[in-house]
């Protein structure tokens, strides 16, 4: 098995000459902190470049099992979420909670992926009644969300082809059992940006 710092320098070799972060940091860079084994930096640098290039699906394959070597699990965890995206589509919403005291959850929630509620995007029963789907959900930029509060959301359907109908402005509502707990409006539809299976995930 290759080290973490194989497999990084490896998802390195993935990213085009010139390709940059958002805050400006380029693959030179990278490769500099890397000299400099500042491992931790470049995993973090290296998914911030693809937040902003387009890069082949071993790349997430790469930097997942290099987390995991290195026991940052929630980096670990991203990459995997990422790679999913790839295969399957990206889709974000702006979900807000409602408060417990208006029928909300009662506790927060950890917010990369556990979570698995189930959501009302639309699609009948065969009897034409409501028919709801299950999708996992990473809220950005927090560990959690509690109830009251709003957020943007990734979601990862379980069945991603039953969702292909959803589109930005719609308004979609979050179930836990029967009750409403919140409501999101669709802010990204991306479609997938590879097919088959590609690598192992």
């Amino acid at each position: 098995m290759n080290d973490a710092f194989t497999l990084l320098r490896r998802a390195t070799d993935l990213l085009p000459e010139g390709a940059r972060a958002e805050n400006g940091v380029t693959v030179d860079d990278v490769r500099d902190y890397q000299q400099h084994r500042e491992w931790g930096l470049v995993l973090d640098l290296l998914m911030e470049i693809a937040d902003e290039q387009p890069v082949p699906l071993r790349f997430w394959s790469l930097l997942k099992d290099a987390a995991r070597q290195m026991m940052l699990e929630h980096s670990a965890d991203w990459c995997e979420w990422r790679a999913w995206e790839m295969q399957h589509g990206t889709l974000r919403a702006r979900l807000s909670l409602l408060s417990t005291k208006d029928g909300g959850r009662q506790t927060a929630f950890t917010g990369q992926g556990q979570l698995r509620p189930l959501w009302d995007i639309g699609n009948r029963a065969p009897d034409g009644g409501q028919a709801v789907n299950v999708a996992r959900m990473w809220v950005e930029g927090a560990p959690g969300l509690v109830p009251g509060e709003s957020a943007t959301v990734r979601l990862a359907p379980l069945s991603p082809e039953q969702w292909r109908h959803v589109q930005p402005g719609d308004v979609i509502t979050m179930h836990e059992g029967g009750p409403v707990v919140g409501t999101a409006v669709i802010v990204e539809v991306t479609p997938p940006s590879v097919t088959g299976r590609g690598a192992d995930l």
